[in-house]
């Protein structure tokens, strides 16, 4: 048993990771009361960005690369997802449809300047990626030891520690108060002086910022190259895993965890004894049946923030 859970939960945690950054990052898009359906759209900017970065510079900077290729999807996807803050904010439009757009564009910029560089469907394999890691002293501790803290990656332990610094941000600093406000009562925020357009457009921006990490991470660790389903609903699982953590950070990472877990299910399930007579269909389904039970089933009450998808006109009701 002890071996079986040595497999799992060490992969469980890698795969969960691009989950937590993500939802995380919606969790403050929709906590300022925008509707960031586009987290799909902006993990595939992400993983894209990452990549070729990866490809492009490996040989010049060495095992620094996955670091930098990381930052870099962070930057392009926070800017890629002004268009959404634009559109959903400036100009008022419908949040949903403005995240749709968001993911058919992102998708088909990311295929069609892939297929202009590389001549083909997808880019070659990346071949420097994140090394895996025992943490000193935890990774010695008896029974739990090898199964947490030994053989992962490092994105893996820093998207958990994000979600503890994200719950403090938004529940104990003057940042969070306002972000919050915005997302329940935008008249009343503005009223005390608070620039909602502004905390808006931060909190959407953080959002892209979040999911271009979770992207990248996500083609690194466990894609090693993009093409059309390299991002294949992660996004969605990010945003159901929000919706199941009820728009709270420690919420999203438990929800993303789970899902995560069903996710490396799929891939390790024929190396443990009472799964290896599944079929593999079942096994890749298994994520997106259970993200859709955890949501339709289990979720029980969930209040979104009140002003979430509504459009905030200054001195309007």
């Amino acid at each position: 048993m002890l071996h079986i859970l040595e497999i799992i939960i060490p992969s469980a945690i890698f795969f969960a990771a691009p989950l937590i950054f993500t939802a995380l990052g919606g969790v403050f898009s929709e906590r300022s009361g925008v509707v960031n359906i586009g987290l799909e759209g902006l993990m595939v900017i992400g993983a894209f960005t990452g990549v070729v970065f990866n490809l492009t510079f490996a040989d010049q900077f060495g095992q620094l690369t996955p670091w930098l290729a990381m930052v870099v999807a962070m930057v392009v996807a926070s800017i890629f997802s002004l268009m959404h803050a634009v559109a959903a904010i400036s100009l008022r439009a419908d949040q949903v449809v403005s995240g749709v757009a968001i993911n058919f564009l992102s998708l088909g910029l990311s295929l069609f300047l892939v297929k202009m560089w590389y001549g083909k469907g997808q880019t070659d394999q990346v071949q420097v990626g994140f090394d895996k890691i025992d943490i000193p002293i935890l990774s010695k501790i008896p029974v739990i030891g090898p199964i947490f803290f030994s053989n992962g990656y490092v994105p893996s332990y820093l998207a958990i520690v994000l979600a503890f610094v994200v719950w403090y941000v938004i529940y104990k600093t003057p940042f969070g108060l306002r972000l919050r406000a915005v997302g329940e009562h935008p008249m009343a925020a503005d009223t005390m002086g608070i620039n909602v357009t502004k905390m808006r457009y931060i909190a959407v921006m953080l959002s892209g910022a979040l999911a271009g990490i979770g992207g990248s991470i996500y083609a690194t660790i466990i894609s090693r190259d993009f093409s059309h389903a390299t991002i294949s609903g992660q996004g969605f699982m990010a945003l159901a895993a929000m919706i199941f953590g009820k728009w709270h950070p420690l919420g999203a990472m438990g929800a993303a965890l789970f899902f995560g877990f069903a996710q490396s299910l799929s891939i390790v399930g024929q190396a443990i004894p009472f799964l290896k007579n599944v079929p593999t269909v079942y096994l890749l389904i298994l994520p997106y049946a259970l993200t859709i039970l955890a949501l339709t089933g289990f979720i029980g009450r969930a209040d979104a923030p009140k002003a979430l998808g509504t459009p905030y006109e200054k001195g309007k009701r």
